[in-house]
């Protein structure tokens, strides 16, 4: 049976593909007169990510949504110094520069926390000026990360832009405008802003819903590595496109690595009782690819998805030893129980970390650091880490 499902989500993938070809080559205009389609509301008392939360035990009312903090300079926010316990975010990512012996975390959201020990973090503060953009009044970015690249930092992170919708799947979804965009600085701190002349720029084709984009660079080619959303194409798939050499603009056509179907962690949304932003849409899940090369030089790459125990990490390995692959899929997760969305970095002294996110239940997601093993051909995690 699973072999069948897996069979009718590829012939149901070939006719998608074909619709988002024939997307991709209608004109400006016809986009412009989209109308939202219907979409299926996820039955009552659902689990699933973007959900309602219930009442807690003894309580009368659900708990309250965490605000949207922007992470834009424009915007005062109250500066504090907490503990990383203490946080609640989705997709931390660390960065560790030895330039100023700082670490600094970013997270869905997009503002920065700094810290010189993992343990005490101060924050948030904005990261980006998009003024005079098409990104400019956006409150909220998805899966920032900073990172480092011929001496420059660059901010790669997803903005969408809910007042455009650039694609409609009938009974499904309506895709709004949604690109993973790279803006650049000086300083790990910022401000980051669009290096590309053109404000309207978008690094994909404007009618893909474009999420978790990273940056990862092999003899000297940079490419922004990223995910075509599973809610537009049913079967999340995770892709690449070739960088300018000063990031601020794609030089070729998007290329496929692989879809989520390709590993046998991720199972089917619907089918695994699994409801998203109060919708009831079938498919599978690509989510928060990195890169990452173990001490024997082989290449891997680490990716979410949601399977039979919640959300979870996938590990896959490039048979090749470049980014082209093909990439070999792991039989089991490298982590589960409601934990994914991982990204490695290596401290001052050497210690090659994992920040992950955990949720109990819909709860809060909340940061975690673990310690990974890189010193064979595969990762291997270790003990949970504790500053």
């Amino acid at each position: 049976m699973k072999i069948n499902i897996r069979f009718s989500a590829i012939v149901t993938l070939i006719a998608a593909g074909s619709m988002l070809e024939f997307n991709a080559n209608a004109q400006t205009e016809a986009k412009k007169q989209l109308v939202p389609t219907v979409t299926i509301p996820a039955p009552p008392g659902s689990k699933g990510f973007g959900m309602p939360q219930p009442a807690k035990p003894g309580a009368t009312t659900p708990p309250p949504m965490i605000p949207r903090v922007s992470a834009s300079v424009t915007e005062q926010r109250a500066i504090t110094t907490t503990t990383l316990d203490e946080l609640s975010m989705s997709d931390p990512y660390i960065l560790a520069d030895d330039a100023t012996k700082t670490y600094y975390l970013t997270s869905s959201g997009g503002c920065i926390y700094k810290s010189t020990d993992l343990k005490n973090w101060t924050g948030p503060y904005g990261a980006y000026d998009t003024r005079g953009t098409w990104m400019e009044g956006i409150n909220f970015v998805a899966a920032a990360e900073i990172h480092k690249v011929n001496g420059k930092y660059y901010y790669a992170a997803s903005f969408g832009d809910r007042k455009e919708l650039v694609d409609v799947v009938p009974r499904r979804y309506n895709v709004y405008r949604h690109q993973t965009m790279i803006l650049e600085s000086d300083k790990a701190e910022g401000p980051f802003k669009l290096k590309n002349p053109d404000p309207n720029y978008d690094y994909l084709p404007h009618h893909l819903d474009i999420i978790d984009g990273t940056i990862y660079v092999e003899n000297g080619q940079s490419y922004m590595v990223f995910v075509n959303e599973w809610m537009q194409t049913f079967d999340g798939t995770i892709e690449y496109v070739k960088l300018s050499p000063d990031l601020s603009k794609t030089i070729s056509e998007p290329m496929m690595l692989f879809r989520a179907t390709e590993s046998p962690c991720p199972l089917e949304m619907v089918g695994n009782g699994e409801m998203t932003y109060g919708l009831k849409i079938p498919g599978w899940v690509t989510d928060g690819p990195q890169l990452f090369r173990t001490k024997t030089g082989k290449l891997g790459m680490l990716w979410a998805s949601w399977g039979a125990k919640r959300y979870l990490e996938c590990v896959a390995y490039s048979q090749s030893g470049t980014i082209d692959g093909p990439w070999i899929q792991e039989e089991k997760p490298f982590m589960d129980d409601n934990t994914g969305h991982g990204m490695l970095f290596r401290t001052f002294d050497g210690k090659l970390l994992l920040s992950i996110h955990h949720a109990e239940g819909d709860g809060p997601r909340k940061p975690q650091l673990w310690e990974v093993d890189d010193s064979g051909d595969k990762l291997v995690l270790g003990k949970r880490f504790n500053p």
